[in-house]
């Protein structure tokens, strides 16, 4: 996941002093993401449109599958389990 490799980058940073690496942050972040809507999904990613909103409802999401809850969080919502 993206944000697995953000979180990386930035122990790396932090780990050999390195504050440069932090300008690598946008690739595994929106990179990846943007990919697989693009090439995937074949639709345009919110964060062109809601930058903020999709900055933090990744995070929120990313929370939500660490603690095993996107299962629920996906019901709640009304989106189907696959």
């Amino acid at each position: 996941m993206g944000l697995t490799g953000v979180i990386l980058l930035i122990i790396a940073a932090l780990y050999y002093h390195t504050p440069l690496v932090l300008l690598g942050l946008p690739v595994p972040g929106y990179g990846l993401a943007w990919t697989g809507h693009f090439l995937i999904e074949k639709n345009r990613p919110a964060t062109f449109s809601h930058p903020l909103k999709s900055f933090l409802c990744d995070w929120i999401m990313y929370y939500y599958i660490l603690t095993a809850q996107i299962s629920k969080q996906l019901e709640l919502n009304g989106i189907p389990r696959r």
